[in-house]
């Protein structure tokens, strides 16, 4: 009873392959999934959170190359399997001390600390028994931090890396949970009508008339600071723009004959509403879960700049800026510039795409 789209969709996917710049930002949001998902094994810090601190390397330059003493804990050595490394990174096993320079003498190894003057730097000494009388050649490396050190010295790209994760997930989640709800509702409205019409409306111009931003904060506030929470948060705040979208769509299709002959057949409202109405109606759908995601993550950015998003020490674009936004003053602007480009560069990827779909899905084109 229901329309075949078959012919529809393959012209939408030709259309779609047409458009350079929206295949450009599919790639590009793929690569960022595959970093989201991978971050721990991508980051040249795999420690959970990317937290490793250097106070003594803080806010250096991209590039920054610098001696790394790593000084293995043999007490607290522990087994993690494949899923808990990939999804919280690894346990710190060892410490890491940043050198100037080492020498190795009388079963004892002599280091240098790092400090800007040399002239001040402190001299140290370990028993080689800390190496388990290995090659020490093996616990000292030089280390690169290609995007440079944060205030508190720790890798400033592995915590980019990971910090993908939030930025790229509450996407998925606060679009997931505002298509339940919103499609949920809009379908309800639009199929029904009259009173129950009247009353989800009422709910739904209740909600858009309360700022976003300031909803999403009450919530947050409500459940309490946190990761999951700020996805709940979004997701709840999202599902007006669906439900909308999805009321007046049901609306003009509900009148359509293969509508009337479902109901003349005796199928239940249910099956009338999810099996042949909802299919023919899911390209603006798509098109606003695009423009949703974008949303989510300037939501996001916003809440942990004003730090109420995810608490600290878990890396989030957003946070960074804060961190370092007093540094764009102090000559070390690429601190808050970085984060915010890659911020930019996400919501920007997501645009794109939502654009070369609703070209892409325009049957009247």
């Amino acid at each position: 009873m229901k329309r075949k789209p078959n012919s529809l969709t393959s012209l939408a996917l030709s259309k779609f392959r047409k458009n350079k710049i929206g295949v450009f930002s599919f790639w590009f949001i793929v690569l960022c999934g595959f970093v989201a998902i991978f971050a721990y094994e991508i980051a040249p810090d795999n420690t959970s959170n990317a937290n490793q601190m250097h106070l003594e390397i803080h806010t250096k330059k991209p590039g920054f190359k610098v001696l790394m003493l790593t000084i293995p804990n043999v007490n607290k050595i522990t087994k993690q399997s494949f899923w808990n490394t990939l999804l919280y990174g690894i346990k710190t096993q060892a410490t890491e001390i940043p050198i100037s320079n080492y020498k190795v003498s009388n079963n004892l190894l002599s280091v240098k600390l790092y400090s800007e003057n040399n002239a001040k730097s402190i001299l140290k000494t370990y028993p080689l028994t800390k190496f388990l009388n290995k090659d020490i050649s093996n616990f000292i490396k030089t280390k690169t931090f290609y995007l440079g050190t944060d205030k508190y010295g720790r890798d400033l790209l592995s915590r980019m890396i990971i910090g993908t994760r939030i930025s790229f997930f509450i996407g998925f989640i606060a679009v997931f949970i505002s298509l339940v709800i919103g499609i949920a509702m809009g379908a309800i409205a639009g199929y029904f009508g009259g009173k129950v019409d009247a009353f989800i409306m009422w709910i739904i111009n209740i909600t858009w008339s309360i700022p976003t931003l300031l909803l999403v904060i009450a919530i947050t506030l409500a459940l309490g600071k946190g990761f999951w929470q700020v996805f709940i948060a979004v997701g709840l705040t999202m599902w007006v723009e669906v439900a909308r979208i999805v009321r007046g769509q049901i609306l003009s299709t509900k009148k359509m004959q293969y509508v009337e002959a479902a109901k003349a057949l005796g199928f239940s409202n249910f099956r009338i509403i999810f099996k042949h109405i909802l299919p023919n109606i899911l390209a603006p759908i798509i098109v606003i879960s695009a423009a949703n995601f974008a949303a989510a993550i300037l939501i996001e950015s916003g809440l942990s700049f004003l730090g109420i998003g995810a608490q600290p020490p878990t890396p989030s674009w957003g946070a960074m800026i804060k961190d370092h936004y007093n540094y764009i003053i102090l000559g070390k602007a690429y601190l808050a510039v970085i984060p915010g480009l890659a911020i930019m560069f996400l919501v920007m990827a997501f645009m794109l795409i939502g654009n070369a779909l609703r070209d892409a899905l325009d049957v009247k084109n």
